[in-house]
């Protein structure tokens, strides 16, 4: 599901209740990650609103054992990501990574996953592509996390036009044989 060939991006909606446990937080926002292959680097943008603690801390945890479920050590840099807004409530970040570098990994991540930055790219690039990655935002109230949301492809627009025409033109096909029995 690229965006073109060189680059793929994820997206995922963050909510207390997709936090392990869920919480009661009112707390919501949005992450987009964009993977570039050619240029190995990797745009994070979030915005968050309405967190009951302040941020402590965000990134990218990699890879739980099933898909969209479970909790995973943290593959990004930590305890947060660079100059992410830290001690307040709501807020945007965008950030660019260049991937090749070890200082863009967790140093736990990076050494249970081969001690190079291309091993551990590659595993987090896997974790990405399976759905076993979360952008998680950490609060002073919510030390385990107040919001997070698994990352999923987001699908090229091409993708969808197609998508959209097959299945109109499926639903011509089966309105014209209901109109002709």
């Amino acid at each position: 599901m690229p965006a073109n060939a060189a680059s793929i991006v994820y997206a995922a909606a963050l909510d207390g209740t997709s936090e392990l446990p869920p919480n009661a937080s009112a707390g919501f926002g949005s992450a987009k990650i964009t993977v570039d292959f050619d240029l190995v680097t990797m745009r994070v943008e979030a915005s968050f609103s309405g967190l009951i603690g302040a941020t402590s801390a965000a990134h990218i945890h990699c890879c739980t054992t099933s898909p969209n479920t479970g909790t995973a050590g943290v593959a990004t840099q930590t305890p947060t990501f660079a100059g992410f807004p830290s001690g307040v409530t709501s807020g945007i970040y965008d950030q660019t990574f260049d991937m090749t570098q070890t200082s863009s990994y967790g140093t736990a991540f990076l050494t249970a996953h081969g001690g190079t930055a291309s091993a551990a790219f590659n595993t987090l690039v896997a974790g990405l592509n399976g759905g076993r990655t979360y952008f998680n935002i950490h609060t002073t109230l919510y030390g385990g996390g107040e919001i997070r949301g698994f990352l999923a492809p987001v699908p090229a627009p091409a993708a969808v036009w197609l998508l959209g025409t097959a299945l109109a033109s499926l639903g011509w096909q089966r309105a014209s044989r209901s109109r002709r029995g």
